[in-house]
């Protein structure tokens, strides 16, 4: 069996069981060590504590995602975390004062995630992620296994899973939370670009608040 042949009714920690062992060394899970990846994480260690996690430290992070980083990785007991950066020379190209996202937020995702991620993929046949339909917008109709265009396979083991669902497993697995869901936030990325949530909106409202953008770039610039 191999990744492209996985049966896509597989999901959650048995679809991930069936890609390690489809492609044992060969995939590597994504995780922004955000509001609910303790989840995901927690089904990654349970399967292979030593298979490589890749982290975006896009160096605009909150303070609180990186204390949360390193407590998660304490508790799963994970392995092999591997922070990835961006080019320095991008950076004092583009960002050199420090406020792209002002300017171009667009490019400002591109340079510190979806290019770094980019060049950390490149010795992988297939990633993980931890997208799911709830979140809405682009993330509507997810299945959970994608073809992407350069060939790998992208695997969404939670696109079915429910809020609910979500939260069920962290307390029956008893996760820590992220420190930031407790003063309002719903989805959680860079400090600039992200803001506590208002009543009544969605998990991701809080996101690039005030601009027509909905994703990072990560996904819809490596699915062309």
């Amino acid at each position: 069996m191999t990744l492209a042949s996985l049966d896509d009714e597989l999901e959650g920690l048995a679809l991930i069981r069936a890609a390690h062992a489809a492609a044992p060394g060969e995939i590597a899970l994504v995780s922004s060590f955000g509001a609910e990846s303790a989840v995901l994480l927690d089904m990654w260690a349970s399967v292979d504590r030593y298979a490589p996690v890749i982290f975006l430290e896009t160096g605009k992070l909150f303070a609180e995602t990186l204390v949360y980083r390193d407590e998660l990785c304490a508790h799963l007991g994970l392995r092999d975390v591997r922070a990835v950066r961006p080019d320095a020379n991008d950076l004092r190209r583009h960002d050199h004062s420090g406020d792209l996202h002002r300017r171009d937020a667009d490019l400002c995702c591109y340079i510190r995630k979806t290019d770094p991620l980019t060049e950390a993929l490149a010795p992988f046949v297939g990633w993980v992620n931890g997208r799911k339909r709830f979140q809405g917008a682009s993330r509507a109709s997810l299945s959970t296994i994608e073809h992407e265009a350069d060939g790998r396979i992208k695997l969404n083991p939670l696109a079915h899973w429910t809020a609910e669902d979500i939260r069920h497993y962290r307390r029956l697995r008893q996760l820590p939370l992220h420190p930031l869901i407790l003063q309002g936030y719903g989805s959680i990325g860079c400090a600039p670009c992200t803001s506590p949530l208002r009543a009544g909106e969605d998990a991701r409202a809080g996101r690039w608040r005030g601009l027509e953008k909905t994703e990072c770039g990560i996904h819809t610039h490596r699915d062309g």
